[in-house]
């Protein structure tokens, strides 16, 4: 994952989280749709920034050099838009890796647009480069499309409401909008609430237009909610919820089929699928790889349980695996579990017919103070995990706090796996992403300030990490205060090369000028 748990924003953000009071990381409860009037109208003005900006550098260390970086072919799903266009993952491995070059730090430019109390914190772009993003906050979720360049809102449709008098947590409720895809048509499929899917074209002139809304609520009890979607290769539409049932749903005839997974476990993540036919999927309990019979019915191929810890760690929203399971080549899929104590990323053998299963599994992060509720980032022949333990929720990064340091790469090869490099930085909650096209590894960070006039700020920084290396290149201040906290939501990389990170108040943009 992860994850879109959008909330509050604006200048009276910072005294909503202290009435919120502390975040609980339990398991999200399911929110009832109620109607709500219409998406009011907002001006996209940017972030207010605060004084303290001036306190804390603004650019640390030189701008990088252009390295690319070999990867593994990632085949293009002919029913998602082109690839790095079209999920929170960037395609449907789930790599979380551009081709593209992302911001070298060259003279950087840092724009942004406040959207009310509402965070864009899953976005795609369309055929004509604008972002097209599903933004949620207090009042629900809608899909709003965005000038990439101005980050100036076009357009907007509400699609899922959030009822606020049950006691789900806004922090933490990741029903009724977490994820969305975007096909080659310019289509976004979302799902609501209401335990429905919804098909909604982005015209020429950036309006939204509702086509179609497909009802799941006959196979999804009322306790339930849908979690995430995603076309297989031959455009079957798979859907999960969070209880575990698993199904497909043809866009043609609107025949579903279903399959329950074992009771207990829970899906909190996303999803990856590859052209053989399989779909990956981890639950609180085990990694799944289902495959679809003649008829569309889902189907486990295999299954493979692991280690998922004796509790639920500060800095995850379940007790197991926080990551979407991520493919890398022809072969592995990867995911970490939640052992103590260390975590471990697992590497294991995808493809059918396979006996030994399980390639590698490597320890990672800090003893007794690790875990990810993140997507693993594949880029060449590893995978690169971050440390969210520690966060809990805004509350946990304000008035100077930060989270448990450390993000690692871990080199896959014929044998087995190793650790090539740890880093210090601190993301406290980033989906970190790579640029195949300049070697660097983006994270959103939030260092601890050890300095006695700042140790109380909040400064966020932008930070480019080598690939190869783990050295530090680079970061960028966007901001001081609880308002530029990204909460969870993924870092982009445009067409054009530049990067975008969703936070509590807006979107912010980074591009080389």
């Amino acid at each position: 994952m992860r994850r879109v748990l959008p909330l509050f924003a604006g200048a009276s953000m910072l005294a909503a989280l202290v009435i919120a009071g502390p975040q609980s990381s339990a398991a999200p409860v399911p929110t009832p749709e109620v109607t709500l009037p219409p998406i009011p109208a907002i001006s996209g003005l940017p972030i207010p920034s605060l004084p303290t900006d001036l306190l804390v550098p603004k650019f640390i260390g030189a701008a990088a050099a252009k390295n690319p970086i070999s990867h593994p072919t990632i085949p293009q799903n002919p029913y998602l838009s082109p690839d790095g266009t079209n999920t929170m993952h960037n395609d449907a491995y789930a790599s979380d890796a551009y081709k593209v070059s992302g911001p070298l730090g060259k003279n950087l430019k840092v724009s942004s647009a406040s959207y009310g109390i509402r965070e864009c914190a899953t976005i795609a772009f369309d055929s004509k480069n604008r972002i097209v993003g599903l933004c949620g906050g207090l009042e629900g979720f809608g899909m709003m499309v965005i000038d990439p360049v101005t980050l100036k809102p076009i357009s907007e449709l509400r699609t899922s409401a959030r009822n606020l008098a049950t006691a789900a947590n806004p922090f933490t409720d990741i029903c009724g909008g977490t994820y969305f895809f975007l096909d080659k048509n310019d289509v976004a499929y979302p799902t609501t609430a209401k335990k429905t899917v919804l098909k909604i074209k982005v015209q020429a002139d950036g309006t939204l237009i509702k086509q179609k809304e497909w009802s799941l609520a006959d196979k999804v009890p009322a306790s339930d909610c849908l979690i995430a979607t995603m076309p297989d290769w031959k455009g079957r539409l798979w859907f999960f919820t969070q209880q575990g049932i698993v199904g497909t749903l043809n866009r043609t005839t609107g025949a579903i089929k279903t399959v329950h997974l074992p009771v207990g476990e829970e899906v909190t993540n996303s999803v990856s699928t590859d052209e053989t036919g399989g779909m990956y999927v981890v639950s609180t309990h085990a990694l799944y790889r289902l495959d679809a019979t003649s008829s569309g019915t889902p189907k486990t191929t295999w299954r493979r349980t692991y280690d998922r810890g004796t509790r639920l760690k500060t800095g995850n929203l379940s007790q197991g695996s926080g990551t979407t399971p991520t493919l890398l080549g022809e072969k592995w899929v990867a995911i970490n579990d939640n052992a103590d104590p260390k975590t471990n990323v697992l590497v294991y053998d995808r493809r059918k017919g396979v006996k030994s299963r399980l390639h590698c599994k490597q320890p990672t992060l800090a003893a007794n103070a690790g875990t990810t509720d993140n997507s693993l980032v594949a880029a060449g022949n590893s995978f690169i995990i971050e440390n969210n333990y520690g966060y809990g929720g805004p509350t946990t990064t304000i008035l100077g706090q930060t989270t448990t340091p450390g993000l690692a790469r871990v080199k896959v090869d014929k044998t087995g796996c190793h650790v090539a490099w740890t880093s210090d930085e601190i993301a406290p909650s980033s989906v970190a992403k790579a640029s195949l096209g300049n070697g660097l590894l983006y994270a959103y960070t939030k260092p601890k300030q050890t300095d006695p006039l700042t140790n109380t700020l909040d400064a966020w920084y932008f930070t480019a990490i080598d690939i190869r290396t783990g050295k530090t290149k680079w970061s960028r201040l966007t901001g001081t205060g609880v308002q530029w906290n990204n909460h969870y939501a993924a870092i982009y990389l445009g067409p054009d090369g530049a990067a975008y990170i969703a936070t509590l108040a807006g979107l912010v943009r980074i591009k080389d000028s």
